[in-house]
Formats: C-alpha cells, structure tokens, sequence
C-alpha cells in the first residue's frame, strides 16, 4: 500500500477519494507548453471549491442531498432541475476584499464557483422538490414515488 502514494507523488490527500482537493498533473513530466503548476494560483485555489462535497443518501420515501457550504448565504446558492430529470447544484463564493494594508500570512479557504448535477431516478417527484440551509448546510429533499409492488394473482394448479 506504500507504493500507491508514491504513484501519485504524494499530492493527493487520500489517494482512494476521486474528490480529493489536490491537484495531480498526470503530464507533469512531459514536455509541454503548459501544466499544472503553469496556472494562476486563483485557478488551482477555486478547483478545491469546485469540489464542493455533497452527501446523496435514500430514505424509503426521500432522496435527501445535504451540501456543505460553509460562509455562503441562500442567496449564493441555487438548486435547480434541468432536464427534467438532473437536479443542479450551484453558486459562488467571493474571494474576500484585500486592503492595501493587509498582510496575508496564508491563504487556505476556497472561493470561486461550483457546479454539481445528480441524475436523479424515475421515482423522483421533481415537482415536489424542497432545500432549505443551516449553519452552511444545504439539505436537498426529493420526495419519491411509493414503490409499486407487482401485481401478484395466484393461479390454480388443475391436477
């Protein structure tokens, strides 16, 4: 298991989580024009944001979506349905002011947009679709369809 960070250089924070916030530049040692670490700091600081971590659980008569979205307001926030049928979650934290006087020691949260789809089931009520948010949480709720239950009739056996 000591070998599988090493693949990865040791960048990313958990190596078994597709999501995790560092970047791997799978060309970094090509030559090439352009890389990773080529970028704006601001393009590599909104891609942890970008990934915001959203948790998608199935209740017997919900599917319930909960966001974390720490410092952002419900006004930052938008949920929405595309497609009938792709529930979209998105919005945007501004970067904070900086004063001229200012003097950052260190730059660890996160700003920029992000934008997250979830194709959702055929028992989905997307009409009936609630969120609400506390404490920079975002609870996601769609109601589903009372699972139907085959037909069963019994036939009798003529013996």
């Amino acid at each position: 298991m000591a070998l599988i960070p090493s693949i990865f250089g040791g960048r990313r924070s958990n190596v078994f989580d597709p999501f995790s916030l560092d970047i791997w530049d799978p060309f970094e040692d090509f030559p090439s024009s352009t890389t990773l670490s080529d970028l704006p700091s601001s393009a590599c600081e909104t891609s942890a944001f970008a990934n915001t971590r959203i948790d998608w659980k199935e209740t017997p008569d919900a599917h319930i979506f909960n966001a974390d979205l720490p410092g952002l307001k419900k006004e930052e926030v938008k949920v929405e349905v595309e497609e009938g049928r792709v529930l979209q979650i998105s919005g945007e934290r501004n970067k904070e002011q900086e004063e001229k006087n200012d003097k950052w020691h260190r730059v660890e949260r996160s700003s920029g947009k992000f934008l997250r789809r979830f194709r959702l089931p055929e028992s989905a009520k997307v009409d009936q679709i609630k969120a609400s948010m506390e404490n920079g949480v975002l609870t996601v709720t769609v109601p589903k369809e009372p699972e139907k239950k085959p037909d069963v009739m019994a036939i009798d056996i003529s013996g």
